[in-house]
């Protein structure tokens, strides 16, 4: 019988030199976390299940449209703004 140790997994080469490494490892570790790309509105709100996401995003949508239609109507007309100076 012989003695064989496992083997340790062979490191591949990188085909990036060092500078690209270290520059990439630079701008991820600056880079912005989950909230601030929320707030930014870069990412969309996780707490929904992205099948019913779509369906928020249009009945708020909706809702907006609504609501500036509402206060489309309500304003006054140019003749009441002119009367009024």
């Amino acid at each position: 019988m012989s003695d064989t140790q496992p083997r340790a997994p062979e490191r591949r080469g990188s085909s990036l030199d060092q500078e690209t490494v270290e520059s990439l490892e630079r701008r991820l570790s600056h880079r912005p976390d989950k909230d601030e790309l929320m707030d930014r509105n870069i990412l969309k709100d996780d707490s929904v299940a992205p099948a019913l996401q779509a369906a928020k995003e249009k009945l708020q949508r909706s809702q907006l449209e609504d609501k500036l239609s509402h206060a489309l109507q309500q304003r006054p007309k140019p003749e009441e703004l002119m009367e009024k100076g």
